[in-house]
């Protein structure tokens, strides 16, 4: 009995850590576009991306709010998103996305993960060719005429159109159309679950499961890190 209230205790302090750092993600895309483009919704589409997305992981209204209104503080931190690309452990490329008030500290603490776990931190450039950055939007897909819809956004830059493994609708379309699918889910008033700019690899690196747990070890580490955002690789 003693060993099942152990693993349920760690299972449940896992979730607290991953929806704490999902939390402190969005606090952070908030703080961002609020200080871009002001504090009301309506006027600023980045902000109301991440007011969305703080929904999918069933953030708080009132810490959102918080967060608008700590952004508006003038001693409030200035957060800068800073893109990182190594090699992890057997050749997988690895990208960080960070949001950070101190690159210098930041770098030093992405330089070290990648160290530590015989991994190489390289030059702006040297990882992220090897992907493709796209607009990813997840809505439900019940009541949806998807092949209407497709016809539909194809103007809006769509490029790929299915299903994730809960049965939600994904679309994609380029980065530099994030801001067209956007406009066009919300004029055709369809409520998207979750709104994010994803790094797709182009090519994957097949390895064993024996080097996927050394990739992986890097991938939490990195994850782990206060600074960190999200983590992208191309193992297959």
């Amino acid at each position: 009995m003693g060993r099942i209230f152990e693993v349920r205790k760690s299972k449940m302090f896992a979730r607290y850590d991953r929806m704490a750092k999902q939390f402190t993600r969005i606090g952070k895309e908030i703080n961002i576009a609020v200080k871009a483009g002001g504090p009301e919704p309506e006027n600023n589409p980045a902000l109301r991306r991440c007011m969305q997305n703080a929904k999918a992981v069933n953030m708080p209204k009132d810490r959102v709010e918080a967060a608008i209104k700590n952004a508006l503080g003038k001693d409030t931190s200035n957060y800068e998103e800073v893109l990182y690309e190594g090699y992890g452990p057997h050749g997988v490329a690895i990208l960080v996305e960070t949001a950070t008030d101190n690159t210098t500290r930041t770098v030093a603490n992405v330089r070290s993960h990648f160290n530590k776990e015989n991994g190489s931190l390289g030059n702006s450039g040297s990882v992220a060719f090897t992907f493709k950055h796209v607009g990813s939007f997840k809505l439900k897909s019940e009541g949806l005429d998807q092949e209407e819809l497709e016809l539909e956004l194809i103007d809006a830059g769509l490029e790929e159109m299915g299903e994730d493994s809960e049965s939600n609708l994904v679309i994609r379309c380029a980065f530099n159309d994030f801001g067209n699918m956007q406009k066009a889910l919300e004029e055709k008033g369809l409520e998207t679950i979750s709104a994010e700019t994803d790094w797709i690899p182009q090519n994957v690196v097949e390895v064993t499961d024996e080097q996927a747990d050394d990739i992986s070890k890097l991938i939490e580490r990195l994850e782990q890190d206060d600074d960190v955002q999200r983590v992208f690789h191309n193992m297959g």
